[in-house]
């Protein structure tokens, strides 16, 4: 019996196997990332422009360029997305695999 918390090495091996990640893939990955750190950035310099009201004159040039670029960002994320679903085959009736067929 193991202890809590302790992973057992059947569990590891299997853990460490990925799939192959091509470049369209990690393309989706970053531009989802440029989108959920947009819109970390824009709520963090609109509470600080609400809450704050910084004078500096650059200051109203720099808090509303995270807003301009997240929905280039999502754009991006949704073209990327598609293109990497279109990618994709789902497999054929006959390629399925056996487990499939059972009910929950």
């Amino acid at each position: 019996m193991s202890s809590p918390g302790r992973r057992l090495p059947a569990f590891c091996a299997a853990r460490r196997r990925h799939r192959p990640h091509n470049r369209l893939t990690r393309a989706v990955r970053y531009a989802g990332r440029l989108l959920c750190w947009s819109l970390a950035a824009g709520m963090t310099t609109a509470a600080t422009e609400l809450l704050l009201t910084p004078q500096a004159d650059w200051w109203q040039a720099l808090w509303p360029a995270p807003w301009y670029l997240t929905p280039l960002a999502a754009l991006t994320w949704a073209v990327l997305r598609a293109r990497e679903k279109a990618e994709q085959h789902p497999p054929d009736e006959d390629t399925l695999p056996e487990h499939w067929d059972q009910a929950a």
